[in-house]
C-alpha cells in the first residue's frame, strides 16, 4: 500500500476534525440529527463513526486496490469543505475559531492536492 504524505495528512486532518466536531456539536447542523436533543444526537454521532472508521481502516490496510478508495476520500474531503462553507451561516454552527477552519480547510486542500498530483 502506497499513500502520499498529502493524502495521509488530509485523512489525519479529517479524523482530527471529527474530534473537534464533538466539541462543536456538529450533529446540530446535520439534517435529521439536528432534530434530536444533544444527548441523543451526540450518542448517534459518536457511535456512527465507529463502523465508518473500522471500515475505512480495514479498506486502507486490507485491500489490494486502494486507489479508488483514496480518490473517494480525496473527493469527500473537497465536498466536506464545501458543505462546511454551505452551513457556515447556520445559527447552530459552532465551527467559528481559526483552529476548526484550519483543520477543515487543510483537509480540503490536501484532498484537492492529492487528486491533482497523484
Amino acid at each position: 500500500m502506497s499513500h502520499s504524505i498529502v493524502f495521509l495528512t488530509g485523512l489525519s486532518l479529517l479524523l482530527t476534525h471529527e474530534m473537534d466536531a464533538i466539541r462543536c456539536k456538529e450533529w446540530r447542523i446535520f439534517p435529521g440529527l439536528s432534530k434530536l436533543n444533544d444527548k441523543s444526537g451526540r450518542l448517534i454521532f459518536i457511535l456512527a463513526h465507529v463502523p465508518i472508521r473500522s471500515w475505512l481502516f480495514w479498506q486502507l490496510t486490507g485491500s489490494s486496490n486502494t486507489a479508488m478508495l483514496r480518490t473517494g476520500i480525496d473527493v469527500f474531503l473537497l465536498i466536506h469543505f464545501g458543505l462546511h462553507l454551505l452551513f457556515l451561516k447556520n445559527k447552530r454552527n459552532e465551527f467559528k475559531d481559526w483552529i476548526s477552519w484550519a483543520i477543515i480547510t487543510g483537509a480540503g486542500i490536501c484532498g484537492g492536492a492529492d487528486l491533482i498530483f497523484s
